[in-house]
């Protein structure tokens, strides 16, 4: 069990570094509503551009908190659950334009890992 708690943070921490470091600007099949990259994303939600630096950096940090804790274990817990509540947020901001639910199971995805790791 233990294993698989690390494989969910190492599966959760690329996958944030992944989008927020590498893929901002890119389009993917994940984007809401018809935006092509993450700042259009976040004006199709009605959030501003600081709001996405805000949370692209808590994403970050959580995501680099999640892998430093395969060696410092206490950092683990508080960032599966940091992570977890912005799932939510994003799940829910799907919801609010209206996107099909393939657009959402990345952040439905990380929601479940985050707990798990959260959790186990």
């Amino acid at each position: 069990m233990e294993l698989f708690v690390k494989i969910c943070q190492l599966i959760i921490g690329l996958g944030l570094l992944n989008v927020w470091l590498l893929r901002t600007k890119k389009t993917t099949a994940w984007r809401g509503g018809d935006a092509k990259n993450m700042r259009e994303e976040f004006a199709v939600y009605g959030l501003s551009p600081t709001f996405m630096m805000t949370i692209g950096f808590l994403k970050v940090a959580l995501g680099l908190c999640l892998i430093a804790g395969l060696w410092v274990p206490e950092l683990t817990r508080p960032a599966a659950i940091g992570v977890a509540a912005l799932m939510v947020g994003a799940v829910a901001m799907h919801v609010k334009v209206k996107d099909p639910l393939k657009s959402s199971l990345p952040a439905l995805t990380l929601l479940v890992l985050s707990l798990v790791v959260s959790y186990l």
